[in-house]
């Protein structure tokens, strides 16, 4: 069982990991938990991990004192599966929910993350996308989102027609649907789509959804500032998520009319190394993508006209610095009413994008699970008083956020419907200790990819026949050799020098499969061959 709220912060910041939170000791209150969320976030999209054009400010102070995870991956590289795991510490194929469509009976018996803080005495928040549903969403003492649907009556879509900007936004919003949200009648116009889902917002800057975010986030830190209750808030961001629609201010930090060496070289932005891949090279689904097999994600008409690449990358690289700023001034609130030393901070994302590596734009997730830059995700967690950075090189997955949290704040896991399947990262920090974790796992309807310290393999699975589009199994496996060939662009599976490692990672498929029970898989395929 959970136990009850412990009166300081026990041994995870105790002085053996020179961490000191004195303000927090003395109030007898647990830590505050401020999860900051963005969509999409490509990991090595951001200043301090070197990217030759993106500029991260506040990204980059908050990992100078916190530990950085370099290896931390996503259960699924598409966002509900993934923040369904982060929600419940369990794998997709536990909880049923492989692509943003699946509602099965282990979803309504888990237990989630608010839940369980609700019940240590937390007081939870949810602003912005939350993208889950049934049990996995539960325990929310206040959400707002941007989507109707997800907090009918108090969200952004409501709230920015309400403002007089509903035209503005269903603008940006049709970039990728043609029109705006059906949810609400005073931004449901149809406009044109946008060539790869991009152009540029005509809304005031304190009008996005990510200000929306950042608003409703600082708000509500000030109201706790003389509180004795600890908080959880979700601040989750919609962006850098398609459509890209940045604000002119931040596109402006971007110069796209050529490629270069980067921006952060006086020079125009880089073309991605993998932009020129064969296409045939790619899974199929990818492949469909490429030769214009979607109206919005015209790439064959972009690479005719390559300046609607550099729109595209200019644009996302321009969202992701729009988060950045918001993240920044939800800090400073945290600064201005003394609460920063008594907060955990943790910055996450559910999956990535390719930002045009590998010739490809946004996910495209639902035909292949395996490329670098969409199941890699950042992850920075910031303990209250720490002053230095770490850098792990553990494999971390997003099934341990939930257990770790957990330990963080000195709370035992309780009993539950679907036992925790992640591990706890506190040791890790505090200790040193290493995970000794072999290999990850992630997992589509389409692919499931192992993952070590050195390789990956994409194993190509048949989905459920109502999902089936294309024939992944002809099209066969994947294999990269991560150290020799970082850009994943040859598929060695076919190399005998490999033949044992190929055999290893297979293996280890097995042993995943029968450790993480698929109960919600069956669940699901059930549901999807009715």
């Amino acid at each position: 069982m959970i136990r009850s709220a412990i009166p300081s912060l026990v041994g995870c910041l105790m002085t053996v990991i020179g961490l000191h939170v004195a303000s927090a000791q003395d109030s007898k209150k647990m830590p505050n938990i401020l999860l900051l969320y963005a969509d999409q976030h490509n990991k090595e999209a951001m200043g301090f991990e070197g990217h030759p054009d993106v500029l991260t400010p506040n990204l980059d102070r908050l990992a100078e004192v916190s530990y950085v995870f370099d290896r931390a991956y996503c259960t699924t590289g598409i966002c509900a599966p993934s923040r369904s795991s982060m929600m419940t510490g369990l794998y997709p194929r536990t909880l049923g929910i492989l692509s943003n469509s699946e509602r099965t009976q282990v979803m309504k018996e888990v237990t989630s993350m608010p839940s369980m803080l609700q019940n240590l005495g937390y007081k939870t928040y949810a602003f912005g996308k939350r993208h889950t549903s049934l049990a996995v969403d539960e325990g929310w003492h206040v959400h707002k989102s941007h989507l109707c649907d997800e907090s009918p009556g108090d969200n952004y879509v409501t709230w920015v027609a309400q403002q007089g900007y509903g035209e503005e936004f269903a603008q940006d919003w049709a970039a990728e649907f043609g029109k705006g949200p059906s949810c609400s009648p005073q931004v449901q116009k149809n406009y044109p789509t946008a060539d790869l889902g991009t152009r540029t917002s005509s809304l005031p800057p304190e009008y996005t959804m990510e200000a929306f975010t950042k608003q409703q986030t600082v708000q509500t830190i000030a109201a706790h500032a003389e509180g004795e209750e600890p908080f959880f808030i979700w601040a989750s961001f919609y962006r850098p998520h398609q459509p890209y629609t940045p604000l002119q201010k931040f596109l402006d930090l971007y110069k796209y009319t050529s490629w270069g060496t980067g921006t952060r070289n006086g020079e125009a932005i880089k073309r991605p190394n993998s932009f020129y891949e064969p296409t045939e090279n790619l899974p199929p689904f990818l492949q469909s993508q490429r030769n214009g097999g979607n109206k919005v994600w015209n790439m064959d008409v972009a690479f005719a006209n390559e300046q609607l690449w550099r729109d595209y990358i200019a644009s996302y690289y321009a969202l992701v610095s729009e988060v950045d700023f918001h993240v920044g001034e939800i800090i400073e609130a945290l600064e201005k009413h003394g609460l920063k030393e008594e907060t955990i901070i943790i910055y996450t994302s559910d999956h990535g994008d390719f930002v045009g590596q590998h010739g490809m734009v946004e996910k495209a997730a639902m035909g292949h699970n395996v490329y670098e830059d969409i199941l890699q995700v950042p992850l920075i967690i910031h303990y209250p008083g720490q002053d230095d950075r770490k850098i792990r090189y553990d494999l971390v997955s997003q099934v341990d956020i939930l257990p770790t949290i957990l330990e963080m704040i000195g709370a035992d896991t309780p009993d539950l419907n679907y036992p925790l399947q992640g591990h706890s990262l506190h040791g890790v920090m505090t200790n040193g200790e290493s995970l000794d974790r072999k290999y990850l796992v992630s997992e589509s309807w389409s692919q499931a990819t192992v993952i070590t310290s050195k390789y990956k393999l994409g194993i190509m699975i048949e989905p459920p026949q109502a999902l089936e589009q294309f024939d992944y199994r002809s099209y066969g496996d994947m294999f990269f050799d991560r150290k020799n060939d970082p850009e994943e662009l040859s598929n060695a599976l076919a190399e005998e020098a490999y033949d044992e490692e190929v055999k290893r990672l297979r293996t280890y498929y097995q042993q995943f499969c029968e450790k993480i029970p698929d109960t919600g898989k069956v669940q699901a395929i059930n549901q999807w061959n009715k």
